[in-house]
């Protein structure tokens, strides 16, 4: 019971152990750090310690899983009638979303139960044997528990050069073991946005070639570096943010950079929802906070970012007006949650604007289009509106003179992706709104085309000619 670093000579999950500052194991507040058998390393606290009710209770600081303010408590008591003593092992966490049974059953049976047995057969005068590791996924990639410092070859679209489609050509590539901080993860699945796009064309200077293109995906952790925390060989996690990289089948990257996906969340729905989706929550809660009674105003309705604006906007209490390009994409929105679909080729949005507003305009006016919408996106707005310029399909927005914005007393955005996904917590705060809605289905993710890695040019060409709905990804054969 005094010694909190004892647990290295009974508990068969635990390898080297070590009391940090070499303080005694019987202080409060002494740290012990230690590497699993599997390879992760933990770091836990002494809280309390009473040799009147023969308990202590300590807390996790670090950890390869993510029990977050964990806290446990071991008490021995005297059974009364026999000679034998009750050892009560309990703790306190809160998991991420959608892992409280398996991280329940981790703690239960892999950490708790496997102790107990251990420590039965070591009191017997036996020896603890080892418990069973935390299974993982099977996979036609050889996948080592922890880094195993050699590079793995895996297939990537490389782009050879800006340009058109054609540019980005398919290629085996070594992908290095991660370094301190990083993990290898092999992709599920991968999303396409009009960003990637961008990058290819040289727009955006992101990529510079050979390189590869593509900022969101999800899959498996297959082994980490140094210094990773909270992850695991095995998790399955997701990421939309820079530097892009995601069109091949593995790559090691940074750790901060990765979320933990819920089991109710698969990968091909994580790769559709993650940009599009942490683009809406910016959107609509950061750079426009959208409130009950707003009315608001999306382009491109029916699109990937359009209809997660359209659906969360709606259960925001706002309005929506939405402009499409076809019927079948204005029922398509309208099913998302946009009121007032108008079919732009056939039908003048400001007029819809003003029948529905009564004349006042709209609130905020959501604008990926570009070129095309801006200036009447501005005409749509109310007193004091907000124009909000997020992307440029239709190409880009001539110069304007800010001066003429004074007549309505307007505010124009243009939002930069990075800026709302640059740290770790940005990220989590954005998927913490975005992961519940979608595990609940009030935020509904519509997959409009899937095509094979190895076609990403053909994807692009749909994406460019404004053939796609929804949200477009690349799938990976097994």
């Amino acid at each position: 019971m005094r010694d909190f670093n004892g647990h290295d000579r009974w508990h068969p999950a635990v390898g080297q152990s070590r009391i940090e500052e070499s303080l005694p194991p019987d202080v409060v507040g002494c740290v012990r750090d230690f590497v699993l058998t599997s390879g992760g390393r933990i770091r836990e606290q002494l809280l309390s310690l009473s040799d009147e009710s023969h308990s202590f209770t300590y807390c996790l600081l670090e950890a390869p899983v993510p029990l977050v303010n964990y806290v446990a408590t071991v008490r021995l008591k005297p059974v009364t009638d026999g000679n034998g003593t009750f050892w009560e092992w309990a703790c306190s966490f809160d998991p991420p979303p959608g892992r409280a049974e398996e991280l329940t059953k981790l703690v239960g049976e892999e950490i708790y139960e496997a102790g107990f047995r251990a420590i039965r057969q070591v009191l017997a005068g036996g020896e603890a044997k080892p418990t069973a590791r935390r299974p993982t996924p099977a996979s036609h990639i050889a996948r080592p528990a922890v880094t195993s410092g050699q590079a793995m070859r895996g297939g990537a679209m490389v782009l050879s050069g800006h340009g058109g489609p054609e540019r980005m050509e398919w290629r085996e590539v070594d992908v290095p073991a991660p370094g301190p901080g990083q993990v290898r993860l092999r992709h599920g699945a991968i999303g396409v946005n009009y960003i990637d796009v961008y990058c290819r064309t040289g727009y955006y200077p992101l990529v510079e070639p050979p390189g590869i293109l593509g900022m969101e995906a999800a899959g498996t952790i297959l082994d980490v570096g140094a210094g990773v925390h909270g992850l695991a060989p095995g998790d399955r996690v997701a990421y939309a943010c820079p530097p892009p990289g995601a069109y091949c089948e593995l790559r090691t990257m940074d750790a901060g950079l990765l979320v933990l996906l819920p089991d109710a969340i698969d990968d091909e729905t994580a790769a559709a929802a993650m940009l599009k989706g942490v683009t809406a929550e910016f959107l609509l809660h950061r750079v426009h906070r959208v409130k009950d009674g707003d009315v608001v105003l999306v382009h491109a309705a029916a699109g990937g970012v359009g209809l997660y604006l359209c659906q969360w906007a709606r259960r925001l209490g706002a309005t929506v007006i939405g402009t499409v390009g076809s019927e079948d994409k204005a029922q398509l929105a309208r099913r998302h949650g946009c009121s007032y679909p108008v079919v732009y080729t056939r039908e003048d949005f400001l007029e819809t604007v003003r029948d529905v507003t009564e004349g006042r305009g709209v609130d905020v006016a959501y604008d990926g289009v570009g070129a095309s919408t801006f200036e009447r996106s501005y005409e749509a707005l109310a007193i004091r509106g907000h124009l909000v310029s997020y992307g440029q399909a239709s190409g880009g927005i001539s110069a304007i003179d800010i001066s003429s914005y004074s007549s309505k007393s307007a505010r124009v955005s243009r939002p930069n992706y990075a800026h709302y996904t640059s740290t770790t917590e940005e990220i989590r705060n954005s998927t913490d709104r975005l992961f519940p809605l979608l595990e609940t289905g009030d935020l509904k993710v519509q997959i409009g085309q899937r095509f094979p890695l190895r076609q990403a040019g053909e994807a692009h060409k749909a994406l460019e000619s404004r053939q796609t709905t929804g949200s477009t990804i690349l799938t990976l054969a097994e």
